[in-house]
């Protein structure tokens, strides 16, 4: 994909952010497409993993226009999640002029490492959020009453916890780049851990969409681990590039290295 200079008039800035929405909405809209006729076989993979809270194995829909609204979001949710490395390669590529040529070198590692950690959020989410959190709601619902299970119910469910924990899985490149680019020392963010934990605990109850305790438990214990896993891996960057002395380091020193 072409990059623009970086310094540009304001409309030519316009019509470089329209280009790219334009390339990311008309990917996404030919991606619906193809795989609408595929959403039978899609859906029956997306509740797979919970298809044993599922009274009788299949869904229910309830309504005339239901059947075409569930393929319908269920085509847009796939094609949106098969476009994420040009709808994250667009995003960065409008802001690429603005840095120098020494940061032009992160962008690549950093589209691949999104990708990566928004699938894997989603992979989680899908063998272990997903049978745990359903799980514990059936139990509420079949308590009360006989459990319908509506299909489009179940499948926004399924997309926003699917999403929620794809997007929750980006932390790490936030931690690692706001400790290795010096943003944020890496000892107030190693010093700040019960504050940061804190405010994963909020992260967690406000990505997750079905409220359950199952689930806000399982997101925050993945982010945990993340956060811990994106520290210790920009703490040997820092090592190997500043010496070890530079994980004490705070802002003013950086300031007065630089």
């Amino acid at each position: 994909m072409p990059i623009g200079p970086a310094r540009m008039p304001l409309l030519d800035h316009l019509g470089e952010l329209r280009r790219r929405l334009t390339i990311i909405v008309v990917s996404v809209i030919i991606a619906t497409l193809v795989v609408y006729e595929a959403t039978p076989t899609i859906v029956d993979v997306l509740i797979d993993s919970v298809r044993e809270y599922i009274p009788g194995g299949q869904l229910a829909v309830l309504t005339a226009l239901g059947g075409f609204t569930v393929r319908f979001k269920v085509a847009l949710y796939t094609g949106i999640v098969v476009c994420t490395p040009i709808i994250i390669w667009e995003i960065l590529a409008f802001f690429l002029p603005a840095l120098k040529p020494n940061e032009r070198r992160w962008v690549v590692p950093t589209v691949l490492a999104m990708v990566v950690l928004f699938y894997l959020g989603m992979v989680f989410c899908y063998f272990i959020a997903l049978p745990a959190a359903f799980g514990w709601l059936y139990e509420q619902s079949s308590a009360l009453a006989r459990v319908i299970p509506q299909a489009e119910d179940y499948i926004n469910v399924i997309t926003l916890m699917e999403t929620g924990f794809g997007i929750a899985f980006e932390l790490p490149l936030v931690v690692f780049y706001l400790t290795a680019l010096h943003a944020v020392p890496y000892a107030t963010m190693r010093g700040g851990w019960r504050y940061v934990y804190v405010g994963l605990m909020i992260l967690s109850a406000v990505v997750t969409p079905d409220a359950s305790p199952v689930t806000m438990v399982l997101m925050f214990a993945a982010l945990i681990s993340l956060y811990e896993i994106s520290l210790a891996v920009a703490r040997q960057v820092i090592i190997i590039r500043d010496g070890k002395q530079a994980l004490r380091w705070t802002r003013e020193d950086y300031a007065h290295r630089d």
